[in-house]
């Protein structure tokens, strides 16, 4: 804004204020104007157009424990162009004014509130903010653009508090999950274990199927190749051939345990007989 031989400068973004006589007379806008001072006008002061922010620290208490917190308020405002005269004139301090209705709804909603409440429901609180500065601020020619809470301080203690609660919390729920996995393992491992032996008894039982079947198609098989044989026969021979077989398996492992029978051929003979007399004295008392 300039002013030379009766001439005015408006800036951009501002308005200025022309009274004649010490009256209110008119509102200029940016540009250039005749200001006639010889004639009894004279500018009375100039109103920024310009959004600008305040910044609004309130100590407070909240519900319950009474807990000592620090809200920051920041409040976005601008002068209303075709309100500008009750802007300039109806209030004398503009930030002050905003900060006592920032001070009085802070202090009417935070106290309500528990602390954890404080932090959630911040945006309702910064709403009834900027609502009650919205309806009190219009009369005087001013329009809230926006109003945030932009920080929450709880006590330093307080806020120490608050770090070892959430601290004892997570060890704990990492205590539940480091145990809730190794109960998984130990539930795995079982489970791999009766699979595995499931599986082992089902191949034992399949290899003495095998086997059984095996030594069946092998006698009647070797009793119609051979005549004069008898299953008998074809028996003790198949358990002589087992006998050298484990005999061999026997030497042949450097780390076997090794376990000292009746080694002789006729000591098979002798086997075959202990069983085939258990099976008969068995069956006579099945019968009885």
């Amino acid at each position: 804004m300039g002013q030379a031989l009766g001439c005015l400068q408006v800036d951009q973004s501002n308005v200025v204020v022309r009274e004649h006589f010490g009256k209110f007379d008119d509102v200029l806008e940016p540009g250039c104007h005749c200001l006639p001072w010889c004639l009894g006008y004279r500018v009375a002061g100039g109103l920024s157009l310009r959004v600008q922010q305040l910044d609004v620290r309130c100590e407070t208490k909240t519900k319950v424990c009474y807990v000592n917190s620090s809200s920051v308020a920041s409040v976005q405002y601008h002068a209303i162009a075709e309100k500008a005269a009750d802007a300039f004139y109806r209030l004398s301090n503009t930030r002050a004014q905003i900060q006592s209705y920032v001070f009085d709804v802070i202090r009417a909603s935070v106290p309500k509130l528990n602390l954890d409440a404080v932090f959630e429901q911040k945006n309702d609180i910064a709403k009834a903010v900027e609502e009650e500065l919205e309806k009190a601020m219009s009369t005087y020619g001013f329009e809230i653009v926006q109003t945030l809470i932009v920080d929450i301080e709880p006590d330093v203690q307080v806020k120490r508090a608050m770090n070892e609660i959430n601290a004892a919390a997570r060890m704990r729920l990492a205590a539940n999950e480091k145990a809730e996995a190794e109960k998984i393992l130990q539930i795995k491992k079982a489970e791999g274990e009766a699979e595995s032996k499931y599986l082992s008894g089902l191949g034992i039982a399949r290899q003495r199927q095998a086997i059984v079947d095996g030594l069946r198609d092998s006698v009647l098989a070797f009793s119609e190749n051979v005549p004069g044989t008898t299953p008998k026969d074809v028996m003790d021979m198949v358990l002589v051939t087992q006998y050298f077989d484990t005999m061999k398996e026997i030497g042949a492992s450097s780390k076997s345990s090794s376990v000292f029978i009746p080694h002789g051929p006729g000591a098979v003979r002798d086997v075959a007989a202990q069983i085939r007399e258990g099976l008969l004295q068995a069956r006579p008392v099945q019968d009885s």
